[in-house]
């Protein structure tokens, strides 16, 4: 019987599925707080584009009123998307703050 795990030394003549102790493959990439971050300065910024196309409507400097509302509506999604993320991360602290260690 082999050990699947690979904490029991092997008998000669038999091989473990893996070798004890070995460190599992590392991933390069972004982390999670570097992605979350990212996604809050891309908000932010169709936030302050959304303003200053209302701004730039009102004074006069743009006419189109279609390309003043689809940026105000695009923030307004990102907005409720990135509300909607930290809510379920805080379902999931709320969650994790109840396990009985």
């Amino acid at each position: 019987m082999t050990d699947p795990i690979g904490l029991i030394p092997s008998s000669p003549g038999i091989t473990p599925l893996r070798p004890a102790l070995t460190p599992p493959p590392t991933v390069q990439g972004p982390g999670f707080k570097d992605v979350l971050m990212k996604n809050l300065e891309e908000v932010n910024a169709m936030q302050k584009d959304a303003q200053f196309a209302i701004e730039d409507l009102a004074t006069g400097k743009r006419g189109d009123v279609d390309g003043v509302m689809i940026a105000k509506q695009k923030a307004d999604v990102a907005f409720q998307m990135l509300v909607q993320v930290r809510n379920t991360l805080m379902d999931a602290y709320d969650e994790v703050k109840q396990i009985r260690v």
